[in-house]
């Protein structure tokens, strides 16, 4: 039993790091998520309209700001929603 505990704790210290980057990354694309909804409803004013979507939402959460540029270059280039 105390051998069980013991390897889970250890599993749990080396996949510390793993969890937070994941957690980050689902918060930043939630940001992003919430960035392509006001831009969905404000955007049509600039000529722009970006997809409010999880693939989206999970490029601005990689990228960040060159991932905005890289959807609104694909959205330009390609004539429709990235």
């Amino acid at each position: 039993m105390w051998c069980a505990v013991a390897l889970g704790l250890c599993a749990l210290l080396c996949l510390r790091g793993l969890i937070g980057r994941l957690l980050r990354l689902v918060l930043r694309s939630g940001a992003g998520l919430v960035l392509l909804a006001a831009l969905a409803r404000f955007g049509s004013a600039l000529g722009l309209g970006l997809g409010v979507n999880l693939t989206n939402a999970l490029v601005l959460g990689l990228l960040g700001a060159p991932g905005f540029a890289l959807l609104c270059l694909l959205h330009w280039v390609l004539g429709q929603t990235a």
